[in-house]
Parts: C-alpha cells; sequence; structure tokens
C-alpha cells in the first residue's frame, strides 16, 4: 500500500506540470492573437536574426531563407501553435510528443534571441512530462475515456 503513495504523488505532480505548462502555452497563442501577431512579427524575427551576432549562422540562415520568404504563413502558424500546444497539453494528448514540440520550439526562440522570462519555466515544466508521459497523462482526459470506456482497469 506504501507503494501506492508515491506512484500517485508523481502522477498529480507530472499531470499539473502538464496542465501549467499548457496554460503557459495557451497564453502566449492568446497573447499573439491579441496583439495582432502576424507576416510583420515574423519579418521582424529574420530583420533582428540577420544582425545579431549572438544568432549562430545557421539559424541567420533558417530566418532568412525560410522564415523570412514564408513570413505570411508563420504569422498565422506561429500563434495558432502554441494555443494547439496549450490545449492538447491541458487534455493530456500525447503528453511527451507535444512537450517535445514545445520545447523544441523553444530552442528555436532562444536561438532567435527570443527569451523572455517564462521560457525557462516552460522548460522546466517539460522535463517532468517528458520524461514520465505515463504519469503526466494519468489525470487526463484520454485516461478519464479510458477508465469510462473500461472500468474495471
Amino acid at each position: 500500500m506504501t507503494a501506492v503513495f508515491p506512484r500517485r504523488l508523481a502522477a498529480v505532480a507530472a499531470s499539473v506540470a502538464r496542465v501549467v505548462l499548457g496554460i503557459l502555452w495557451l497564453g502566449e497563442g492568446i497573447t499573439k492573437y491579441r496583439a495582432g501577431f502576424g507576416q510583420a512579427d515574423i519579418l521582424l524575427v529574420v530583420g533582428s536574426t540577420t544582425k545579431n551576432p549572438r544568432v549562430p549562422e545557421f539559424y541567420k540562415f533558417f530566418t532568412e531563407h525560410i522564415l523570412g520568404p514564408g513570413s505570411g504563413f508563420f504569422g498565422i502558424l506561429m500563434p495558432a501553435l502554441e494555443l494547439s500546444l496549450g490545449i492538447l497539453l491541458i487534455v493530456g494528448i500525447l503528453p511527451r510528443w507535444i512537450a517535445a514540440a514545445g520545447s523544441a520550439l523553444l530552442v528555436s526562440y532562444w536561438l532567435a534571441d527570443q527569451l523572455i522570462a517564462q521560457y525557462p519555466i516552460m522548460i522546466l515544466l517539460a522535463i517532468p512530462v517528458i520524461a514520465w508521459p505515463l504519469a503526466a497523462g494519468t489525470l487526463s482526459l484520454p485516461a478519464l475515456w479510458r477508465r469510462w470506456r473500461n472500468p474495471r482497469d
């Protein structure tokens, strides 16, 4: 019986990390939508990376040859992606993969020298979700669905 408590505690902790991470991503996407984020914002990132000595050359190449020409598409994609990450994490669908995708997106923001205070917190919250996806998915909509469909499990 004593082994059950640590497992439940881990499930709650990892699930809370997943939901808080999802709320932060949701906030990022909502902020971008409210601010009218779009093509001009992507072009600002492209312009700032080309002149910034802290941005690695390979990322400058990416911003100049991929992000810049596709700025209209990326201006629409980024807020939608951030909202999607948030919703999927809050609901608990594929938590490991969604947290990993969000972490990769944060790394791309860092490479562009677009660091804000909550990004390190978001990476820290992603670690338990990526490391213990079963625990992170314990308190989730898919888990509730499975319990409802198979009440004996």
